[in-house]
């Protein structure tokens, strides 16, 4: 009894030792047909791109995004940390004293040139001119009565010089300068805008007692807005005045603003080994702020007929660099893998160079740049306007 046992337990074990070397079989020679067939259609295949590929439903278009290819100028950039600050900033002071009588702005207003900021009370310097006109009145009357019966004096010569002593004696040229005098500090009771800008730092109220000297506020001009950064004396010699500049703000994320390089500092400071680089922006509606951060990116070099891909195109596969170029009919179509040589590039664009050993792209083509990144060769796709709407994968 023992015996037969031991004979139908080791019937079973060789039963389950056959099925399980024949799933083993298959498995593999599965494998090896999938590689086959890859290699058959591109003939770049790899057991890693296969297995992923298994990760996709081969009848569903994945959803993908395309660009163009194109034939074009290459603008290389130079980018540096940079910082707004205003094209002109006055800090207006008083230049007589007195209690304030009127304040006709408040700060981050916009102003024009000329326009009247702040009174000063004007009556003490009224009185004032109104005296020195009536002490000019006074010596002009004795510089008439010194001068009665020169008219009888034929020697022009003698006639000029009773006058010039007649003016003295009367002191008429001293009268005329204090009524000047007055009358300047009468006008600079009322302080107004020297130029067209907005108003910062407003330190004064109505009632309150300044000293001549003493500020008041601040006018700034907000557009165009002056941005400055400094550049690196290995790269200052790429930059001409004239150059395009773009613009991105830290208090705009994701929003770019486009300037003109002002000036190019000729002096390269010793600590920093960097040049200043001055870029104009216009602000026309004041939403740049004096001080606020950005990142510039200033036009150094343009590299014309250049083939250029999206920089997001381009992908690295086997420590080699290659992209997907879409071949099809409408919006449905098959990624197609392509080996490249990849030369200068930007910040969004990247240039494809001839190579024996790789592929080219010609200008029309599309390539994808989204949704591409897990894709294997002759993957079945569609072109999409918004791939994460549509379950794609955007990275």
């Amino acid at each position: 009894m023992y015996s037969r046992k031991r004979v139908i337990g080791a019937a079973a074990f060789l039963v389950a030792l056959a099925v399980s070397g024949a799933g083993i079989y298959q498995r593999i020679h599965g494998h090896a047909e999938n590689q086959e067939a890859a290699a058959g259609d591109g003939g770049s295949a790899d057991p890693a791109s296969v297995e992923a590929g298994a990760a996709f439903d081969a009848d569903v278009p994945i959803p993908v995004a395309a660009a163009r290819v194109v034939r074009d100028t290459l603008v290389l950039s130079v980018t540096a940390a940079a910082q707004a600050v205003s094209f002109r900033s006055v800090a207006l002071k008083a230049r007589v004293e007195g209690h304030v009588r009127a304040v006709h702005v408040r700060e981050n207003a916009t102003v024009g040139g000329g326009q009247l900021l702040i009174e000063i009370d004007p009556q003490e310097y009224d009185l004032a001119m109104r005296e020195k006109r009536a002490s000019y009145a006074q010596a002009e009357a004795s510089y008439r009565e010194l001068l009665v019966g020169d008219e009888r004096i034929t020697d022009a010569a003698l006639r000029a010089e009773r006058e010039r002593n007649a003016r003295v004696k009367a002191g008429l040229e001293g009268s005329a300068v204090a009524v000047e005098r007055a009358e300047l500090d009468l006008a600079n009771t009322r302080i107004r805008a020297p130029f067209a800008g907005r108003i910062a730092n407003l330190k004064v109220v109505p009632g309150q007692y300044i000293s001549a000297g003493e500020e008041v506020l601040t006018v700034q001009q907000m557009d165009p807005l002056r941005v400055e950064t400094q550049v690196l004396q290995t790269e200052v010699g790429l930059i001409a005045p004239g150059s395009r500049a773009t613009l991105a703000f830290t208090a705009f994320s994701g929003e770019t603003f486009t300037g003109t390089v002002e000036t190019v500092n000729p002096v390269v400071e010793d600590r920093t080994r960097t040049a200043r680089v001055t870029v104009s922006v216009r602000n026309p509606k004041n939403r740049l702020l004096p001080g606020m951060d950005a990142r510039v990116a200033l036009a150094a070099q343009r590299l014309p007929n250049r083939l250029l891909v999206p920089r997001a195109a381009i992908r690295e596969r086997d420590n080699r660099t290659m992209l997907f170029v879409f071949e099809g009919e409408g919006d449905t179509g098959r990624a197609k893998w392509r080996y490249v040589t990849t030369g200068l590039q930007n910040d969004t664009l990247v240039e494809v160079l001839e190579n024996p050993e790789t592929e080219l792209v010609e200008p029309g083509e599309l390539v994808l740049v989204e949704g591409h990144h897990t894709l294997v060769h002759d993957a079945l796709v569609r072109l999409a306007e918004d791939i994460k709407a549509e379950g794609g994968r955007p990275q």
